[in-house]
């Protein structure tokens, strides 16, 4: 399945039915009056959250939706049928955005959250609703209230307890699978990784998805490389891993890796300045212990809090690396971590990592 995390979508209400002009015409029932009936209402445009949707490609091939218009009044003061609310499903993290892009209009964080977003028509008045006592047969009637309509954005960001980060080639898509049920590509070039991956980690008793983002580097605030386009997909993370290289590249070394990667957080902004970061220092099976060493009172020095030690192809250093995680995140049981994996919405429990 191909991944999409933008589209732009045309939503139009149902608009009101049309009231009726109708008299009564029964054999020998006289003076007959008028009986048109109103019309009905127009459909609502619904979005709904659900669970087993990952991406905003069902939107790349369809991009209109309509609700149906309410049925016309009819004699015998018969109400015209309601146009049925047309339902958009949508992956939990999506949000709606007006056409400029300038305002969140929804936002959706749960499974299962339903929101009215344009209202259907009111229908229109039929003549019998104009009898008045000195206007017994009126021939008036009132037209539906159009729908509404609007162009809007829908914006996916992937709902995650934890974040990884980092430049190509660092090691990530090895280090999701190492960790998760993620079958990431892995490749030795830059940006192996082109969409956001997403994986369930246990560990301890405890579950919680990991996200794994294309790599930054600098300059991708100003658009180079793939750019910063998927770090909003984790700027509801808890926790932010920043896997470096502990070999270094003919560019950066780990320190200067490190420095690259937070000014590209900075320059983003979205408070993912502002997140928990564990720094950890990948592919140890590469690197001797006097190495591990001096690297890591590099990054020290250069701010890190503390400083890991892990090989993504061993498994070295991981579960003192997962314990770390644990402690910045709500002690939650395993079904409520589980809404990325479920298929059947109907079995979807209640789920938000906020």
């Amino acid at each position: 399945m191909h991944f999409l995390d933008q589209a732009k979508i045309y939503v139009k209400s149902g608009g009101g039915g049309p009231g009726a002009v109708s008299f009564r015409r029964e054999m020998y029932v006289e003076y007959g009056g008028p009986d048109g009936g109103n019309g009905g209402r127009g459909g609502d445009i619904v979005f709904e959250a659900v669970a087993g949707l990952n991406t905003l490609i069902d939107f790349r091939y369809s991009q209109h939706f309509k609700a149906p218009r309410g049925g016309h009044g009819m004699g015998k003061d018969r109400t015209g049928a309601g146009g049925k609310s047309l339902v958009i499903k949508v992956p939990v993290g999506t949000q709606v955005l007006s056409e400029d892009k300038s305002e969140v209009l929804l936002d959706f964080v749960e499974v299962g959250q339903r929101v009215v977003f344009l209202e259907g028509g009111m229908g229109g008045r039929g003549n019998a609703s104009y009898k008045t006592s000195t206007n017994r047969a009126p021939r008036q009637h009132q037209d539906g209230i159009p729908g509404q309509e609007a162009w809007v954005w829908l914006r996916l960001k992937l709902l995650a307890d934890v974040g990884l980060v980092g430049l190509p080639n660092a090691g990530k898509s090895t280090f999701i699978n190492a960790v998760s049920n993620a079958q990431a590509k892995v490749g030795n070039y830059a940006f192996t990784t082109l969409v956001p991956k997403l994986g369930v980690v246990r560990h301890k008793g405890r579950e919680f998805v990991l996200a794994d983002i294309p790599g930054l580097i600098e300059g991708a605030s100003e658009g180079v490389g793939i750019g910063d386009r998927f770090l909003g997909h984790i700027e509801r993370c808890r926790v932010l891993i920043h896997l470096i290289d502990i070999t270094g590249t003919d560019d950066a070394d780990p320190a200067e890796a490190m420095r690259i990667v937070e000014d590209e957080l900075i320059a983003y902004g979205a408070g993912l300045e502002d997140k928990a970061r564990l720094v950890v220092l990948n592919k140890l099976d590469l690197a001797d212990a006097e190495l591990v060493e001096a690297y890591s009172k590099e990054l020290l020095e250069a701010g890190a809090d503390k400083v890991f030690a892990v090989s993504g192809i061993t498994g070295a250093g991981i579960p003192e690396l997962l314990d770390a995680v644990l402690s910045y995140l709500p002690d939650r049981t395993a079904t409520e971590t589980k809404a990325v994996e479920i298929e059947d919405e109907d079995e979807a429990p209640a789920w938000s990592p906020l």
